[in-house]
């Protein structure tokens, strides 16, 4: 979605919430692409996927992540 779409489901300013953006792009949670004059951004779910598997072993739930690494890599 570009900028502007994502902002229109949020209720904050815009400049709000391009910093929002940029913590998202600085954690490499999102791949941004200028397309004319928007930005379009996408998110990288595999990052997120690691990001949630991560958190999800730190409370003892769900399976070991080399277990589900070695299981993506072989798909």
């Amino acid at each position: 979605m570009t900028a502007g779409e994502l902002a229109g489901h949020f209720p904050f300013a815009k400049p709000t919430m391009s910093a929002h953006f940029a913590v998202l792009r600085e954690a490499d949670l999102v791949h941004a692409t200028k397309v004319g004059g928007s930005i379009v951004y996408s998110l990288k779910l595999s990052v997120v996927e690691d990001a949630l598997l991560g958190f999800a072993e730190s409370l003892g739930v769900g399976v070991e992540r080399n277990s589900h690494q070695a299981k993506r890599e072989t798909s």
